[in-house]
């Protein structure tokens, strides 16, 4: 059994934050799973908050989550989902699944919290079909070289990263997911909240592996 990756405090804080922000970041999450179909990864799901969005196109989601505070969470709304939901502990990095048995994958500002981000995505481009989509929300780094600093600086001290459950703010997950091997298909940039926090800016498209 893989082990469990512990954030009890960050996971209810998240819990309750991902509420909060619905009605700003729930058209992006919205967007995120639009017109996806057959058999779906999605990537440390959090509290399953994106679950009841799947369309029923979807045959089955295997999602997976190390944490189990936040897994908790995700069985309980995979119960009210409108497509199959199984849910896993596991850690992104070592993905106890088959090779190429996946149509598409799922990333909802989980990128920024696994400790090796390329070995995650080449895990997540090993479980995806030739051809199959890689959607992601995720939060970046600046492309403010001033803002950039900040953001290294406070992944460096690792205040950051403690407070927030493993997450890195300054990392360029874009070049991240073409440097595992996809072709990333469109992106658009936006910010979350106010632009200045060291969250933002964050990206929404899609890859293909």
């Amino acid at each position: 059994m893989p082990e469990d990756v512990r954030h009890p405090l960050f996971a209810r804080f998240f819990d309750r934050l991902s509420r909060t922000m619905e009605p700003e970041v729930g058209r992006h999450r919205d967007e995120l799973v639009a017109g996806l179909s057959g058999r779906v990864i999605e990537l440390g799901p959090g509290n399953g908050i994106n679950f009841h969005r799947y369309p029923t196109t979807v045959e089955q989601v295997v999602a997976v989550e190390p944490e189990p505070y936040l897994r908790a969470k995700a069985e309980r709304a995979a119960r009210t989902a409108p497509v199959p939901v199984e849910l896993r502990p596991g850690v992104a990095e070592e993905l106890d699944l088959p090779d190429s048995s996946f149509d598409a994958a799922v990333v909802s500002l989980v990128l920024c919290t696994v400790p090796d981000q390329s070995r995650a995505l080449r895990e997540l481009r090993r479980v995806l079909k030739p051809g199959g989509e890689l959607r992601f929300f995720e939060h970046v780094r600046s492309p403010g070289a001033g803002k950039a600093r900040v953001q290294a600086l406070a992944d460096a001290s690792r205040i950051w990263p403690c407070v927030g459950g493993g997450c890195h703010s300054a990392r360029d997950t874009l070049a991240a997911i073409a440097g595992a091997g996809f072709v990333i298909q469109h992106s658009r940039s936006f910010a979350v909240g106010p632009a200045w926090l060291i969250t933002n800016p964050h990206v929404l498209g899609s890859a293909v592996r």
